[in-house]
């Protein structure tokens, strides 16, 4: 063991998802073993425990493991389980973390950010529940990294990470594991693939995008058991740049799928996930389904899934997405939670039995099966619900609109704004909420205006200043977050929604339908005029 001394950096300190920066920043010398070390000294139960380790294959990634795993037996950690090549899924750490036991692990990965020596890296850890790890941690590694003056390593070789073994590095047993058997062994326990299977058996055509991202072997590993043909999952072969793509599952970065589905001779059924695996999207044929729209279906199609046949316990949402699962889940009367962004705070709500699913805007969805997102789950469960209802995914979409009414919903993104402006737009919207309730703009008046507090009803703890908000008596209502995810600049969220009942205008434009919305926000924000941006960088 070896005590190498180092010097605290500022900045290190983790967001919703862990410490996102570019490559060149962790590139720098003591920087990643400034941020382990301080996950050694503010986790105990690592010591003489397992740790899970590994990523999504972007650039860095391996070289960051062997420092991990000769940090990690310099710390005393008992045992390590790594991903052969070092890949290993965000949902896929989740299950080993409890299938094993283990006391934590190390996931690389900066999610859907760009990859490559110039595009970004992180590092999150996840605790003994499978989950992001929670305030009371995060917040004692970043004051851990403030200062930190020395870290632990092995001065050893690198563990070949290519073949699945079994070795040791000084006292640290170290076992090379497939990255995907566990989680595919997972998924057949709950879901009918015999029924999905019959699907592609039958003829109908799949399309799913592993945008050259970690989910491609997880993808190409299930879909084959399930019999679809072998050309079925595109982009799957995991690489350092993600093939000089944004492996974001939205309309603008997975054009390739999008093309191919909304093309007149599309297949039937569409699908991809992002960087580390834990978002998805779902596509019909010339239709995309939105994430909060595809939360609320799977919410009311469950039952139909052997895992859930028994019905859920409740449903959780993070504040900023439709409120198209509440209208499922008052039906179902079972309990709805809306909390903040960040899976983190749906741990909590899992682990307490309140909940069986969960799902944010940013199309993540998941259930009680692990502790984060997964991607590669909700479209199963989409497939499985397609099986059982023997009908499309445009007419199970259509179907639930017909039910219980459409929210038309959007997000805006504002990328790499300047900080300051970032925070001028917030403050001038903030400035306004005690005097915008009874203010009508148009033909919308303004119900309520605040900035989202969350109070946990698990732990009691307190979250503040999660997002501002302006809900109109209509129903209607805006929402403006500044987001933890980017790495230059800040990026500003603005989302959007309108409801539309049963008997309404449910297949109407929907960029269209938010315009009146869109307006107001824009009126009391002075979004364009303080930032300089005329459009969103993004929209989805």
């Amino acid at each position: 063991m070896t005590k190498t001394p180092t010097s605290s950096f500022d900045g290190q300190k983790p967001g919703t998802s862990g410490l996102r920066k570019t490559v060149k920043t962790f590139m720098q010398p003591h920087y990643l073993e400034n941020f382990v070390q301080a996950i050694f000294d503010s986790v105990p139960t690592l010591r003489g425990g397992l740790l899970i380790v590994g990523g999504d294959g972007r650039y860095y990634n391996r070289t960051a493991i062997q420092i991990i795993l000769r940090m990690a037996a310099a710390n005393g950690a008992a045992r390590v389980m790594v991903g052969q090549n070092g890949i290993l899924s965000t949902p896929a750490v989740s299950a080993i973390i409890r299938k094993y036991d283990a006391q934590g692990g190390i996931i690389l990965s900066a999610s859907h950010n760009p990859g490559g020596p110039d595009g970004d890296f992180g590092i999150k850890f996840n605790g003994a529940n499978g989950g992001p790890a929670p305030e009371s941690v995060t917040d004692a590694i970043y004051a851990r990294t403030q200062i930190i003056d020395h870290y632990f390593t092995e001065l050893t070789d690198d563990v070949d990470l290519s073949i699945l073994q079994k070795t040791k590095m000084g006292g640290m047993h170290i076992e090379v594991i497939d990255s995907v058997s566990d989680y595919t062994e997972m998924m057949e326990s709950l879901f009918d693939f015999e029924a999905i299977s019959d699907l592609f058996t039958n003829g109908m055509s799949f399309c799913f995008d592993g945008m050259h991202a970690v989910t491609g072997p997880y993808a190409k590993a299930v879909f084959k058991k399930l019999g679809a043909p072998d050309d079925s999952v595109i982009n799957a072969v995991p690489l350092a740049d993600f093939g000089g793509g944004h492996p974001d599952p939205n309309p603008v970065y997975a054009k390739e799928l999008f093309s191919k589905m909304f093309a007149e001779d599309g297949p039937d059924f569409g699908a991809a996930s992002d960087g580390d695996g834990d978002r998805n999207i779902v596509l019909g044929r010339k239709l995309y389904v939105s994430p909060s729209d595809s939360l609320a279906i799977l919410t009311a199609n469950a039952h139909l899934v052997p895992a859930y046949k028994d019905g859920i316990k409740g449903v959780a949402r993070s504040m900023p997405t439709s409120g198209a699962a509440d209208l499922v889940a008052h039906k179902l009367d079972v309990p709805v939670f809306e909390t903040p962004t960040g899976w983190k705070f749906f741990g909590n709500l899992l682990d307490d039995g309140r909940i069986t699913l969960c799902g944010e805007e940013s199309a993540g969805a998941s259930s009680d099966h692990i502790r984060e997102k997964d991607g590669l789950w909700a479209v199963l469960m989409w497939l499985n619900i397609v099986a059982a209802r023997g009908q499309s995914v445009t007419e199970i979409v259509h179907n639930h609109w017909r039910t219980y009414g459409r929210n038309y919903y959007s997000r805006h993104d504002f990328e790499a704004v300047e900080n300051d402006k970032a925070n001028a737009v917030m403050q001038n919207v903030l400035d306004q909420l005690d005097t915008l309730p009874g203010q009508t703009f148009g033909v919308e008046t303004v119900a309520k205006a605040d900035s989202f507090t969350y109070h946990d009803p698990v732990d009691k703890s307190v979250s503040k200043n999660q997002g501002l908000r302006v809900i109109f008596e209509s129903g209607s209502r805006f929402v403006f977050r500044l987001s933890g995810t980017g790495t230059v600049g800040a990026t500003l969220r603005l989302y959007l929604e309108k409801y539309e009942p049963a008997n309404g205008d449910l297949d109407k434009d929907l960029q269209e339908m938010l315009s009146g919305i869109t307006k107001i926000a824009d009126e009391i924000s002075d979004i364009k005029n303080i930032t300089g941006h005329n459009e969103p960088s993004t929209i989805s």
